[in-house]
């Protein structure tokens, strides 16, 4: 019997060397990488059946690779892992397509299960945010279909404004003119509220499209 093949995307590699360890009795891992867009490479490339993708990844996040990969590959099945028990989170991994969602600091026995639950075709989310995930719709059910407020190409300017990258080097990764970046910045602050580069970089940190410092 072929066996389930796994790409592991996690920028901490002791953390992915732990995780390949644990998956490989039962599975196949053809590969790990260290940020997004390798991400999105690596599993074009390699057509995996699963992925297990940390959510604050550098270069692009876990959650927007996520996105991309979903229009390119539908049938690829993604589990989230995060240090970030916040629902709100968790909610907008399932609006792209998410199969499974668990926190870092869950047992390995559990995340076992998690890929277990995902190949048979059913959902998995950790009970802790899971619990938070309902009393969060109870108290607003039209929050888990709420869209999201950046576009995706702001979000990418988002990101690397956050990890601190100049403008030029932001154009030059995404092949686009300063004059867009700088376009791109506006809007993202006046979309968001937000005034200064200080409250740019802790609205990303919130919404994990980056990992703290």
């Amino acid at each position: 019997m072929k066996r389930t093949t796994i790409l592991l995307a996690d920028d901490h590699t002791m953390f992915s060397a732990g995780l390949q360890k644990l998956l490989e009795p039962e599975f196949e891992v053809i590969g790990c990488v260290q940020d997004g867009r390798a991400l999105i490479k690596a599993a074009v490339e390699k057509n995996p059946d699963l992925v297990l993708v940390d959510v604050g990844m550098p270069l692009l996040n876990g959650l927007d690779a996520g996105r991309e990969l979903k229009k390119l590959m539908p049938r690829l099945k993604l589990i989230f892992l995060t240090m970030n028990p916040d629902a709100e989170i968790a909610s907008e991994a399932f609006r792209i397509g998410a199969a499974g969602y668990l926190l870092k600091s869950s047992a390995g026995e559990e995340l076992l299960q998690a890929v277990h639950y995902v190949i048979r075709g059913t959902s998995y989310v950790t009970p802790q945010i899971g619990r938070a995930m309902e009393e969060r719709f109870i108290r607003d059910p039209m929050s888990l279909n709420r869209p999201k407020m950046l576009t995706d190409r702001q979000r990418e300017v988002l990101q690397m404004l956050a990890e601190g990258r100049p403008m030029k080097e932001v154009a030059f990764n995404l092949q686009i003119s300063l004059r867009t970046v700088r376009f791109h910045k506006y809007k993202i602050m006046e979309e968001l509220g937000i005034k200064t580069n200080s409250e740019l970089v802790q609205y990303a940190i919130k919404h994990s499209v980056i990992s703290p410092p």
